[in-house]
């Protein structure tokens, strides 16, 4: 096998770790293979790649896309470390409203597969970091939602004190959580 696929508790949420050969000029790992992601009923076609640069302490999410437009994404650091947080806003599942949270990082090379319908952030732990993710649907502004990365109701840990977060206005704009509930697409 290519990849190691461990699942967590949350239906879907599955940690991916790709193979990787190293020896004294460096490494090789391929690190998506849809015959691979087929085999363990991971059954999504990718049409976007993403990439953020982004510097220590700097927070982007929770954000997702609603409605036609949600989006699956498989996310993994290509330089440095962050810490990886999704949260579970599917109404059905046994895991609603609880987040999971993961370090990815360069040197471990792990890998989140996140379905559709988790909100999803991540905070830079390493003076720099180079996030890439894959989704399955476009981008669309008109569908796009998010909730406070700071929610107390969420208590999330970001892996570094508050006052050394660097949050966009626009994130720190989110709703809470529970005025995003009361307000659900």
């Amino acid at each position: 096998m290519k990849f190691l696929f461990s699942h967590t508790e949350f239906q879907g949420l599955v940690i991916i770790e790709p193979q990787v050969f190293s020896d004294a000029r460096g490494y090789f790992s391929e690190t998506f293979n849809s015959k691979e992601f087929l085999i363990h009923k991971n059954e999504y076609f990718f049409v976007q790649d993403n990439e953020s640069h982004s510097s220590y302490g700097v927070l982007r999410g929770l954000h997702f896309q609603f409605g036609n437009n949600a989006q699956a994404k498989l996310v993994r650091v290509v330089y440095g470390e962050v810490i990886d947080v999704v949260v579970d806003l599917r109404p059905d599942s046994k895991t609603f409203l609880r987040h999971y949270n993961i370090i990815l990082s360069a040197s471990n090379k792990k890998q989140l597969l996140i379905p559709r319908g988790f909100a999803h952030g991540f905070c830079v732990l390493s003076e720099t970091a180079i996030f890439s993710y894959k989704c399955d649907n476009y981008y669309s502004p008109a569908s796009e939602g998010g909730i406070h990365p700071l929610d107390p109701e969420l208590n999330i840990q970001w892996g570094i004190p508050e006052t050394e977060l660097i949050i966009s206005a626009k994130d720190l704009a989110l709703p809470m959580l529970s005025e995003y509930l009361k307000n659900a697409h």
